[in-house]
């Protein structure tokens, strides 16, 4: 595992959505309870059918021009989807009154549908971030040393006071003390767990999860009522990585789960930093190791926040203007854009060009990292 150097965390592009709104939402939870359609299928059935609506209606042959999906899965899919009705799938997972997103809702966190596995559903109590201000993972060793605890405690409190999203998943030690610093620093953190959003694991963190759901918010991809068991940690690490711009890991011995978070990070082209400590000392060893791979270093409150381009209490440093692409359609987006955000719509009421040279030219631009496509299909420059 080497650690290579990615684009700064506060600048990265989004990739194309699929659609979105209402009509989509049934499908996504559908699709879910297909057997052998996990999340990176369902990632390739959205992208490749551009609607999970439209994938429900594709026969077998459709279905075997998606990366992933042979005949055999093909007329499994075709066999189970009669006894799947979508709408009543949607009321049953309302039913028990647990708010949830699927991708097809405005609120889903963009930077997770970059993951190859974006989870279908994320289960939600407390209120979500706009998503806007930048995510922050802090993650490290159920058993910290006084030094990992210290710095954990400054640098989360740092980044609330930045404007940062802290994000950690709840756990004794190291998660417990970032979330538990950026609350009373006034931030905002989110909880990623292994278990429903309505249980809490570990059961003495019950206090600090009250806590969270009043300033912050819990988030979950297993349904309500779900206990912990081993395997659905490895999995929730995957969501904090995916959330966040950054990770840092401020204590970890050689075998934890937060290097696993990290791993996962570097992975997905985010940021990796790691708090240096005693070579003696078990808990800094996996720090250690990530470093000698390439992560960053915390050397300090005010060098950490300059690497992640924040400054304390400021918004995000404004970029440069940029003169915006050549080409001369993309050139007229671009002016259209100017500060604003529109909808797809609105962009082709103001060019006057035709749908399909609309959606080809707005793709291209966010592939080229021009534009970010928001919520709602809905543009803004991204430079």
């Amino acid at each position: 595992m080497s650690f290579s150097s990615s684009p700064s965390p506060l600048a990265l592009k989004r990739e194309p959505w699929p659609s979105r709104g209402e009509r989509e939402r049934p499908y996504w939870l559908a699709w879910a309870r297909v057997r052998g359609i996990g999340p990176h299928r369902l990632k390739r059935l959205a992208e490749f059918f551009g609607s999970l609506e439209r994938a429900w209606q594709a026969d077998a042959l459709a279905l075997q021009q998606v990366e992933g999906i042979g005949p055999t899965l093909a007329e499994a899919i075709v066999s189970a989807r009669p006894a799947l009705d979508p709408g009543e799938i949607l009321e049953q997972t309302q039913k028990p009154g647990i708010p949830f997103l699927t991708p097809a809702d405005p609120g889903y966190p963009p930077l997770l549908w970059e993951l190859p596995d974006p989870p279908p559903i994320l289960y939600v109590l407390g209120e979500c971030p706009d998503w806007q201000q930048p995510a922050i993972a802090v993650v490290g060793t159920r058993a910290p040393t006084a030094y990992g605890r210290q710095w954990t405690q400054k640098v989360s409190a740092a980044l609330a006071q930045a404007g940062c999203v802290v994000v950690s998943g709840l756990a004794t030690g190291i998660d417990g003390i970032a979330h538990q610093a950026c609350l009373e620093a006034g931030g905002k953190t989110v909880a990623v767990l292994g278990t429903g959003v309505d249980q809490v694991y570990p059961a003495h963190h019950r206090p600090l999860y009250q806590r969270i759901l009043e300033q912050g918010v819990v988030l979950s991809e297993y349904p309500p009522g779900t206990p912990p068991a081993k395997e659905h940690f490895p999995q929730r690490n995957r969501i904090i990585a995916g959330l966040c711009r950054a990770t840092l890991v401020m204590e970890a011995p050689e075998r934890s789960g937060a290097l696993i978070t990290a791993q996962l990070a570097n992975h997905y082209g985010r940021e990796v930093y790691a708090l240096p400590g005693n070579i003696d000392t078990a808990a800094a060893r996996g720090c250690l190791q990530l470093i000698r791979h390439g992560a960053g270093m915390i050397l300090g409150i005010e060098d950490l926040l300059k690497e992640l381009g924040l400054v304390p209490g400021s918004p995000l440093p404004e970029q440069p203007a940029s003169p915006g692409p050549s080409d001369p359609q993309q050139q007229l987006l671009w002016q259209i854009l100017g500060n604003e955000v529109l909808s797809l719509d609105a962009l082709a009421q103001a060019t006057q060009m035709d749908m399909a040279t609309l959606s080809s030219t707005l793709l291209l631009m966010e592939l080229e990292g021009w534009l970010v496509q928001l919520p709602g299909m809905r543009y803004r420059r991204a430079r």
